[in-house]
């Protein structure tokens, strides 16, 4: 994942391997993600995902792309030709990480983790987010005391269970 290899997406098998690794299941979405909506690597993860009864959806930038056909719930975002020819990362990326941060602010809505358009069960991961989650703390129950509503939020652990605990 955080290496290049050279020549991996004409691989249609190896996008399913690599799936496999992290013990997928019908209880999984699978989104491919493949500018040219052309990627083997990609259409072949998709075909093997539904084949083995998972969901699948996609994001490419090109209208009615190979990609699209093999998934569940397609998304085309038609960005138009790069401004330099060949570096996707510029326009379609940028337009296909949108649509991702669209998919999993939404999952964290239906999942329950947003309430009154705040994350309250945001991962607590560092100061910034432990601030954030204390004036949330604050606001909700109504504490002029910053120290109280930490010593809340840290016990346990989510914004949503420290307000629960108190009402």
């Amino acid at each position: 994942m955080r290496r290049a290899v050279e020549n991996a997406e004409d691989d249609r098998e190896q996008g399913w391997r690599d799936l496999l690794q992290w013990n997928i299941t019908d209880k999984d979405v699978v989104v491919g993600i493949a500018a040219s909506g052309t990627t083997p690597y990609v259409i072949g993860a998709l075909k093997a995902c539904r084949e083995n009864g998972i969901v699948t959806g996609s994001i490419s930038c090109n209208p009615g792309s190979p990609v699209s056909e093999h998934a569940d719930f397609p998304v085309e975002v038609v960005v138009g030709p790069e401004f330099v020819t060949g570096s996707t990362r510029m326009k379609s990326g940028t337009a296909q990480k949108l649509v991702l941060n669209m998919i999993s602010t939404t999952v964290m809505i239906q999942l329950g983790r947003v309430e009154d358009n705040k994350m309250v069960n945001m991962q607590l991961s560092n100061e910034k987010l432990v601030d954030r989650g204390v004036k949330m703390v604050m606001e909700q129950l109504q504490l002029g005391d910053y120290e109280t509503a930490k010593s809340l939020l840290l016990e346990y652990g989510s914004v949503k269970r420290a307000v629960e605990s108190r009402k």
